[in-house]
């Protein structure tokens, strides 16, 4: 294979339309109409939407590969090389973005610079003029297809190789600007992807069955290929909501609005994790103060976990010691009208649990965490230490089949070893990065973008219908 344009001795010929690949566009076939009588190459192109850093500007774009087929659309981005005035032959002049990528034909690749213009009134998705053609090509005006011939199929039935990774654009849902958020920056950069962070709070929505819009400081948000949602747990209600939203206009969401709700009410997670049989604490819930010693005798006797239906990070969470100090807590919590749970105390954990990271239905990484001193709460939030851990075949499948409950692809799992298998205390749809990757020296923010590019690249970002 040469990386070059067709030489002399290569008796190289194109008749006026060929069948040619642009691979590093995803773009395994198409029908280009050679046309020495233009200057520059022309490609079909819609949703153009330039994105990115000025100094390192990006542009994306969707086509549709085959005359006449609307349903077939490959979505492709590229570096932005120059903005420039192209006139047709009609005579109509038009502003156009323009992109370097590479042309194969026959088995040869040679680089060629490509204007992106809207060519759906034509039957050639491609137009390649003089500056893309070796001087030495053979061009016989009157003939077509002198090179092999391709075909549609590896659109219509699923045969496409795996298409080459894309420049994305993704939004981090976050309010912090802390380790996990810094990392998904750092990561998705590094990779060539444009990653912004999005205050969550700061995003209102226009909803409609037209055109559903989320907005930001005055701005209708761009396409997003993939969201990451990064949602606190203070704003729970509105956060799921933005989510819930940025899904109806199409973006591919790593958790779902649905899910991240439901891990949030421990009461909706420990009935969902009920439903599908996997290992917990024995837990019970009331809302009458009657209840109360009724309530206690479901779990078992003291020591028992007093715990708060939305506590994160080890907060809203007591270690009841004794039968009077539940019966205390508990009136505490009732006087304050909180909604809580009561869960037996696994006393063989001694203090310690194992967090599994789970990405895509896979375990990725597992740590085990001891609490500090004099404290029972392992959370590193609250003082505990954080060490790398092997875990056993029923650790992992229990992990993933609590995420896969709770439907979602990033999650962190936060199970106790019981005497009679592995228990799960939380699910947790914001799981923390910096614990994990420090205690694992595991890239994790490289396997979410892993997850991501395998969902995103052969999606094409929605475009709301106006």
């Amino acid at each position: 294979m040469t990386n070059r344009p067709p030489q002399a001795e290569d008796e190289f010929k194109f008749g006026w339309e060929e069948w040619v690949s642009l691979p590093a566009l995803g773009l395994p076939a198409l029908k280009a109409k050679i046309d020495t009588g233009a200057r520059t190459s022309a490609l079909h192109a819609y949703d153009i939407e330039p994105f990115g850093p000025a100094d390192k500007p990006l542009v994306r774009f969707s086509v549709h590969p085959i005359a006449g087929r609307d349903d077939v659309e490959v979505s492709c981005s590229a570096p932005l090389l120059d903005q420039r005035e192209v006139t047709s032959s009609n005579g109509e002049s038009e502003n156009r973005y323009v992109i370097a990528t590479e042309i194969s034909v026959a088995g040869r690749i040679w680089p060629i610079e490509v204007t992106l213009t809207d060519r759906s009134s034509m039957t050639s998705r491609m137009l390649i003029g003089r500056q893309a053609l070796g001087p030495e090509i053979s061009i016989q005006a009157s003939e077509r297809f002198f090179q092999p011939e391709l075909n549609y199929d590896v659109y219509l039935k699923g045969r496409r190789a795996v298409a080459p990774k894309r420049h994305l654009r993704i939004a981090v849902l976050s309010r912090e600007d802390n380790y996990s958020t810094r990392r998904l920056v750092e990561e998705g950069t590094s990779r060539g992807h444009v990653v912004e962070v999005i205050d969550t709070t700061r995003c209102y929505m226009t909803i409609n069955q037209n055109a559903p819009e989320v907005h930001y400081d005055g701005k209708r948000l761009p396409r997003y290929d993939a969201v990451i949602p990064r949602i606190g747990a203070s704003i729970t209600s509105y956060g799921t909501a933005v989510v819930r939203q940025f899904e109806t206009i199409g973006t591919y969401c790593v958790n779902s609005g649905e899910g991240i709700g439901i891990s949030r009410d421990k009461l909706a997670a420990h009935q969902v994790l009920a439903r599908n049989r996997i290992g917990m604490p024995a837990t019970a819930f009331a809302a009458s103060p009657k209840d109360t010693s009724n309530l206690i005798g479901l779990v078992g006797k003291a020591p028992l976990i007093i715990k708060l239906l939305e506590s994160t990070q080890g907060k809203g969470v007591v270690l009841a010691e004794t039968q009077k100090a539940a019966d205390s807590v508990i009136s505490a919590f009732r006087n304050l009208r909180a909604n809580f749970l009561v869960q037996h105390f696994v006393k063989e954990a001694n203090g310690e649990d194992i967090r599994c990271l789970v990405i895509g239905g896979k375990v990725v990484g597992a740590i085990k965490r001891k609490a500090a001193e004099g404290e029972f709460r392992s959370n590193l939030h609250q003082g505990g230490s954080a060490a790398k851990v092997k875990i056993s075949k029923e650790e992992r499948e229990t992990a993933v089949r609590a995420a896969n409950a709770l439907r979602l692809n990033f999650a962190g799992v936060d199970l106790l070893r019981g005497e009679d298998g592995p228990k799960v205390l939380e699910v947790n749809s914001s799981p923390g990065l910096e614990g994990i990757e420090k205690a694992t020296a595991a890239n994790i923010a490289g396997k979410l973008f892993d997850e991501i590019e395998k969902r995103v690249q052969l999606r094409a970002p929605k475009r709301a219908k106006r």
